[in-house]
C-alpha cells in the first residue's frame, strides 16, 4: 500500500465524527448492546477494544446503518443512520470482519459495482478502482475472479471496497485479520494517513499491540457496555507492568525487596515483573538500580498500553 487515496473533500464540520449515546440492541432475550456511549473524533483513529461477545460487531452494524438500535441515539458523519440513512451511508465506509461478495466478479468489478451502488460516476468509479487496487497491491489480480483471492488478498480488497466512494467515516472490523506482516504495516500507514486527512477511523481489533502504534484514542467495551474511554497516550501514563532482567537475579530481587517494590517472577531467565505508575516512576527505579550496582540486562513494559488497560479491566470484573 504505497500511498493513500487523495484527501477527502470538505463534507462536514469538525464535529462530524461518530457520536453514540446510550445505544441498546437486543436479539430476543439476548442483550447484545446494553448501554454504549462514546465519541470518535475526526482526524483520529479510535480503537474499539473488548472481548468476544462484548457487542463490538453489533455496535458497528448499527453505526453502518445495517441494524436499528432499540434505544439511544447516534450520529455518523453528522447524520443519523436511522432517520437519514442515505446521507449517513454516503459518508461511511464499512469493512466487515468477513469478506462477502459475488465470487464470479473480478476484483475490479467488485469495486466498480460498489461505486455504482454509491452513485459514483462510471468513469470516476473505474479510475477510483484502478487507484485503490494499486493502493492495496492488487493490480496484478485486478481481472481475476474474487474467489481465487487468498484470505489476506480478500481483506485488502475489502478495504478498497470500503474506500471506493471516498467516505468521511471508516468503520473497520478486524481489518488486519489474515494479512501478512508487510500488509499489516501498510495498513497502519494507510489508516494513519486517512486520519491525518481529517477522516474518522474506528477500528475494532484483538491485536492490541498493533493498535498501540495505530490508534489515538481507545474505547473499551464489555458485556454490551462502554467501560472506559481515553487517549492511547493517556493509557501509557497509568499503572503498567514492567519486565526487569539482570545478569544476576539475586541482587535484583534483594534490591526490590529492600526498596519495598512488589515483584513476581516472570520466567526461568530470572526476570521479574513490577507494577509502576508511569514512565517517571520507571525511570527513577532504573536509575536507583544502576546506582546500587545491579547489572540490568533489559527493562521494558511487559505489554502495550492498551493491552495492560484491557487486562486490568478484565481483572476488575472477575
Amino acid at each position: 500500500m504505497p500511498s493513500a487515496p487523495p484527501p477527502a473533500p470538505d463534507r462536514g464540520s469538525s464535529a462530524d465524527g461518530i457520536v453514540a449515546r446510550g445505544l441498546r440492541r437486543t436479539f430476543g432475550s439476548v442483550v447484545a448492546v446494553d448501554d454504549m456511549t462514546f465519541t470518535a473524533r475526526p482526524g483520529a483513529v479510535t480503537a474499539l477494544v473488548g472481548p468476544n461477545g462484548a457487542g463490538k460487531t453489533t455496535l458497528l452494524l448499527m453505526l453502518a446503518g445495517l441494524l436499528v438500535p432499540d434505544a439511544g441515539s447516534l450520529r455518523v458523519g453528522g447524520h443519523d443512520p436511522v432517520t437519514d440513512g442515505v446521507e449517513a451511508r454516503r459518508r461511511t465506509g464499512w469493512m466487515p470482519d468477513v469478506f462477502g461478495t459475488w465470487d464470479s466478479l473480478t476484483a475490479r468489478e467488485v469495486l466498480t459495482t460498489f461505486g455504482a451502488a454509491y452513485f459514483v460516476d462510471r468513469d470516476a468509479a473505474a479510475a477510483r478502482a484502478d487507484e485503490l487496487l494499486a493502493t492495496v497491491h492488487l493490480t496484478e489480480l485486478a481481472d481475476a475472479p474474487a474467489h481465487v483471492l487468498s484470505r489476506g488478498q480478500k481483506q485488502r480488497l475489502g478495504l478498497a471496497r470500503a474506500l471506493v466512494h471516498d467516505p468521511q467515516v471508516l468503520l473497520l472490523d478486524e481489518p488486519a485479520s489474515g494479512l501478512d506482516p508487510r500488509s499489516r504495516v501498510d495498513l497502519r500507514v494507510l489508516l494513519r494517513s486517512l486520519a491525518e486527512q481529517g477522516r474518522t477511523v474506528l477500528v475494532s481489533s484483538h491485536v492490541l499491540t498493533e493498535l498501540d502504534e495505530l490508534a489515538d484514542d481507545a474505547v473499551f467495551v464489555s458485556r454490551g457496555r462502554t467501560v472506559r474511554a481515553e487517549s492511547v497516550a493517556g493509557a501509557a501514563t497509568g499503572l503498567r507492568r514492567w519486565r526487569l532482567q539482570a545478569l544476576d537475579a539475586v541482587p535484583l530481587a534483594a534490591f526490590l525487596t529492600q526498596a519495598g517494590v512488589p515483584f513476581e517472577a516472570a520466567a526461568d531467565d530470572g526476570s521479574v515483573l513490577v507494577a509502576l505508575d508511569g514512565d517517571p516512576s520507571a525511570a527513577a527505579l532504573l536509575r536507583d538500580l544502576v546506582l546500587a550496582g545491579v547489572r540490568l540486562v533489559s527493562a521494558a513494559p511487559a505489554g502495550g498500553a492498551l493491552e495492560q488497560v484491557y487486562l486490568s479491566l478484565e481483572e476488575e470484573r472477575r
